[in-house]
């Protein structure tokens, strides 16, 4: 098959944009050069030749020369204008952007179908894991069971240094911003709200089902207290955050982005600092685990990289999965998780929101805390889980079909 040679625009130049430039320089066989690069700031200090920057982002839209447009910036609002004008202008667009393909997705694949011009955004997932593209090609007639992983290196990195280094929360946070793992505004990550978002995109791809955002439920690491933290210890569990997506028998998916007491035994019990971890159970292949490295230039580079070289051969993606199963939706009304949740004196749990309650402690000294079983979407509707000093982690069970599991409407 002939390759074709591309022409890039870039759009932003930070951490990952100086990356993909350094190793364009070292991959020269990739037949891809940028040629001209658009940013904002104008007062930043850049170490290559002035006239490939701009600052106005029609010089890159309207150049008939650029045939590809790689989207690197920060801004989700921005970056949709950006992507979406790329498109419709017949040029390919390669980015990372989680939060604007989360919020986008069905209109992006719209356009997609109606141009004929191909979005890639491998880097949006699990920075160098391979994974949009293993579901797109490897699993496209699989029956997969279940999608489930540590999808943020940020919170990551956080998490292993307060388990496995005993540094508070605070300072390894300070250390995850200083390496570039963690940005100045660290919400997204910590909220659990960039994990939500790549969840979108691996049902998108695992499942066909296409979801908001807000459809799905995350809670991040800011809640877990120090009482959470004793009683995995005490069970020998580890804390990660992570991203779970599994087919209900009776139909249907049950999928959350939660803090999650794993076993020493669970692949994702290995995954640590800035890495990325992703289990796939599947109805053909079994179950499959993918490792690999989740922030930091280079890794979130090589994955933009690989898409770049899947553009020269022609290559997008088909959404398979969303032609055969445009029927599977969310059901978290119809899914049950089991979890701990520690509180203090200003708010607690409402018990009756619990299909069971296992154990309750309340102490003085050794903190408030019970474990139960709840409905997922009832957790999501609780008013307690967002109370102050309320935290909740998920215990070592996957997300599951409730006993007594409601009728599903279509």
């Amino acid at each position: 098959m002939t390759r074709t040679n591309l022409h890039i625009g870039l759009f932003g130049f930070g951490v990952v944009g100086q990356g993909l430039h350094a190793v364009l320089e070292r991959t020269p066989g990739l037949r891809a050069r940028i040629g001209r690069i658009a940013v904002k700031n104008r007062q930043k200090h850049r170490s290559l030749p002035a006239g490939l920057f701009t600052f106005d982002k029609n010089d890159l839209l309207a150049d008939p020369d650029l045939t590809v447009i790689v989207e690197l910036i920060d801004d989700a609002d921005e970056a949709y204008l950006i992507v979406k004008e790329a498109l419709w202008r017949g040029k390919a667009v390669v980015t990372a952007n989680k939060k604007m393909l989360a919020e986008h997705l069905p209109e992006l694949i719209e356009i997609q179908r109606q141009t004929g011009t191909p979005l890639l955004y491998e880097a949006a997932a699990c920075a160098s894991l391979p994974v949009i593209r293993n579901l797109e090609e490897y699993y496209d007639t699989d029956l997969l069971e279940s999608v489930e992983g540590i999808i943020n290196g940020s919170t990551n990195y956080i998490l292993t240094a307060m388990s496995r280094d005993g540094q508070p929360y605070a300072a390894a946070l300070a250390r995850a911003q200083e390496l570039g793992f963690a940005e100045s505004n660290p919400a997204l990550d910590v909220e659990g709200f960039d994990a939500r978002n790549k969840l979108v995109l691996l049902l998108a791809h695992a499942f066909g089902a296409v979801v908001a955002p807000t459809d799905l439920l995350a809670v991040g690491i800011t809640g877990i207290s120090e009482r959470a933290t004793a009683y995995a210890r005490e069970q020998g569990l580890i804390i990660k955050l992570v991203a779970e997506a599994r087919r209900l028998p009776g139909g249907g998916l049950a999928a959350a982005v939660l803090p999650t007491l794993v076993r020493p035994g669970h692949e994702l019990a290995g995954v640590h600092d800035e890495f990325n971890g992703l289990v796939m159970q599947s109805g053909f292949a079994d179950r499959q685990f993918f490792l690999g490295r989740g922030a930091g230039a280079f890794p979130t580079a090589s994955a933009v990289l690989s898409d770049l070289s899947a553009l020269t051969y022609g290559y997008r993606y088909a959404y398979k999965k969303i032609h055969q199963h445009a029927h599977l939706a969310l059901a978290p009304d119809a899914a049950e998780v089991d979890v701990l949740v520690t509180f203090g004196t200003e708010a607690a749990p409402d018990k009756a929101d619990f299909s069971a309650v296992h154990e309750e402690l309340r102490s003085a000294t050794r903190g408030n805390y019970l474990t139960g079983t709840i409905g997922l979407g009832q957790l999501a509707r609780a008013a307690w889980l967002r109370a102050p000093g309320v935290g909740v982690v998920r215990l070592a069970a996957p997300l599951r079909a409730a006993v007594a599991v409601p009728e599903l409407v279509a």
